[in-house]
């Protein structure tokens, strides 16, 4: 995907998903559009030994979310809760406005992980209605050695 295109996705604030690179060496993140990403928006941080993942999951508990790994380097991110609305006991109360709409029963939010994420060490973590996976890097591969060979 062009760098222009990337652009103009972050100026119109699509949400993103962490696709693996198509080309070795580029850890470029590419733009990708879901229907739960409105409703289970992700801030993803790429740090020098992990990848942190910020989602938004108001009104939910840690009960109601379930974070998985499938096809060895798919995160998902299911919601099976639904957030309740405020139950108000006075019979001469009535809403005036409902903008606060409860999200859809079931949410699921994927993103593809990089080759170089250690899938068996994955934290998580919900508070406040933030959830905070944090996925941590497998060291890099060791750099060949080049022998110099002495010609007699």
């Amino acid at each position: 995907m062009s760098i222009v295109v990337e652009a103009l996705g972050e100026l119109l604030n699509f949400p993103e998903t962490i696709l693996s690179s198509p080309r070795p060496n580029d850890h470029s993140r590419h733009l990708h559009r879901g229907a739960a990403a409105a409703a289970m928006p992700a801030d993803i941080i790429d740090a020098a030994k992990e990848y942190t993942f910020y989602v938004d999951v108001p009104g939910l508990s840690k009960s109601d979310i379930q974070v998985t790994v499938e096809e060895e380097n798919t995160l998902v991110i299911k919601s099976n809760g639904k957030r309740k609305r405020e139950d108000r006991e006075e019979e001469e109360c009535k809403y005036i406005r409902l903008e606060r709409r409860p999200p859809p029963q079931k949410l699921t939010r994927k993103f593809r992980l990089p080759e170089n994420c250690n899938v068996s060490a994955i934290t998580a973590k919900c508070e406040n209605g933030v959830l905070t996976v944090v996925v941590e890097k497998l060291p890099p591969p060791p750099k060949p050695k080049t022998v110099q060979v002495t010609i007699s």
